[in-house]
């Protein structure tokens, strides 16, 4: 629970991580905008429907779309993978506003994270795996 504007609301938390995105998001009882760093969704994810689908899809798909206001806080990484942060913090704020909601979205497959990271560089190559070119003489 969080006060806003001299006025006690209730929201419910969630984070989400893809990648080196996090996103750390607010639902409020509202009307169904989305917030993302202090600017309007759709301006923030470039008026791209794809990335406004992936983000809002778990409010969808339990019919909630204009149910919530979405505030979101998101760092790190791009577009891609900002959106699906975002959208793995709404799967889990809706799962502490009620806990029936954790088997449909687990069953869309919105609750897991997908765990894929950058490997890392090694010495003697040129990326993670890229050997340079073998010269025989």
């Amino acid at each position: 629970m969080t006060t806003l504007s001299n006025k006690t609301q209730i929201a419910y938390l969630g984070t989400g991580r893809r990648k080196t995105s996090i996103a750390r998001v607010r639902l409020i009882p509202g009307s169904g905008q989305l917030i993302i760093n202090g600017i309007s969704g759709e301006s923030y994810l470039q008026f791209s429907p794809n990335y406004l689908r992936i983000s809002c899809e778990p409010l969808k798909t339990l019919g909630l779309s204009k149910e919530y206001d979405i505030y979101v806080r998101t760092e790190g990484g791009g577009l891609t993978g900002q959106a699906d942060a975002i959208r793995l913090g709404i799967a889990r704020a809706l799962c502490s506003i009620n806990p029936e909601n954790r088997t449909t979205l687990k069953s869309e497959g919105f609750l897991t994270r997908d765990a894929r990271v950058k490997e890392r560089k090694k010495y003697g190559l040129r990326k993670a795996r890229k050997a340079p070119q073998y010269s025989k003489r």
